[in-house]
């Protein structure tokens, strides 16, 4: 196993570095501390032909361009403060209303205008005998995207000779705030040679948090047995095109104990043999199929469009801080925020 560090790109005068972990087995992540961007995820297929499995870019430029941000997929970064939707933005705490951005209709997305995903963080490589890392630290200041408290971030990425990529954050506040993490990676196991519509997935789920058609919880938990949604045995992305032309993009409840390191589901494609199974110790799988992923002209040639990537977004339930009987998303001083997910990247042999 080994780390390689390059020159990402510049925002005025940072220098973004880009960080690539490479285990024994051809497997690599590259990473940069722009947001804590995943932008490329390397594994061999059956025929062990090595592709980049996740939606990315190769230069930090296109990252900041107006074609990509002016309809915004979010790939592969770190989301916070608070992950997924906000009804109207508003967050009471502790009795006080706190107005945040409106950044997705009436409701606030992702952490705001400019969340943890538009951020330059800090970095320091981590080398064990039995892993390789990068651990990111960013402090969130009070009132920062109008969130209260000082917000001490780290996140540790890990990679093993088990191909298993962890994604573990952990957070400190000074004043109660709300805390919600998540890596938004999208996962195309063709090397992005075709879209996801021939992925199947499976899913450690028997129900998912109902929403309106503004992606906004009822509050109610809707059992998934026999339905579109129901991922207990592997399904087929395209299965379901004709009964949801808009695909997924809805918050699945992990059965097991929250907390706890437990199987959460797997993404495999037939034709390519690769896998990705999932364990987390979060509450929620939000799964989205990429409807709304912009297709884009990248040094010449049309990259991405609908579908071309699924994200599989381990997290709290959206919306939770207006429904007290989810799992809370608040975080005092005197606690300690803490999440691990882990992907293991395979393949069929």
């Amino acid at each position: 196993m080994h780390i390689e560090i390059s020159t990402f790109g510049y925002i005025g005068n940072s220098v973004i570095k880009q960080i690539t972990l490479k285990n024994d087995n051809d497997v690599s992540v590259k990473i940069t501390n722009y947001g804590g961007i995943i932008t490329a995820i390397k594994a061999p297929d059956s025929a062990d032909n090595i592709d980049n499995i996740v939606c990315g870019f190769d230069d930090l430029d296109t990252y900041l361009s107006e074609e990509y941000l002016g309809n915004y997929p979010y790939f592969g970064a770190i989301i916070g403060r608070n992950a997924n939707r906000i009804k109207d933005g508003i967050a009471e705490i502790e009795g006080k209303i706190y107005q945040l951005a409106q950044n997705d209709g009436n409701n606030h997305l992702h952490g705001g205008n400019t969340g943890f995903d538009k951020r330059i963080w800090n970095y320091r490589i981590i080398e064990h005998e039995e892993n390789i890392g990068l651990e990111l630290s960013y402090l969130s200041l009070d009132f920062e995207e109008n969130y209260p408290g000082n917000l001490q971030v780290f996140c540790l990425y890990t990679l093993n000779n088990k191909n298993e990529l962890g994604i573990e954050f952990t957070a400190k506040t000074d004043r109660t705030t709300i805390v919600n993490l998540t890596n938004h990676t999208y996962f195309n196991l063709t090397g992005r040679k075709t879209n996801i519509l021939s992925h199947e997935l499976k899913l450690n789920s028997s129900g998912l948090t109902e929403t309106d058609q503004n992606h906004i919880p009822t509050g109610k938990i809707i059992p998934i047995k026999n339905t579109p949604y129901d991922f207990s045995d592997f399904k087929l992305f395209d299965s379901t095109k004709d009964i949801l032309p808009m695909g997924y993009d809805n918050n699945f409840i992990i059965k097991g104990e929250r907390g706890i390191l437990r199987y959460a589901g797997t993404l495999r494609e037939i034709n390519s043999g690769r896998v990705v199974e999932i364990h987390t110790t979060q509450p929620g799988l939000q799964v989205y199929t990429g409807y709304w992923i912009p297709e884009m002209c990248v040094a010449g040639q049309k990259l991405f469009g609908k579908y071309s990537g699924v994200a599989l977004e381990t997290q709290h339930f959206p919306d939770a801080i207006h429904q007290k009987h989810f799992p809370s998303t608040i975080l005092k001083p005197d606690e300690k925020y803490y999440s691990k997910t882990v992907y293991t990247i395979g393949k069929k042999s």
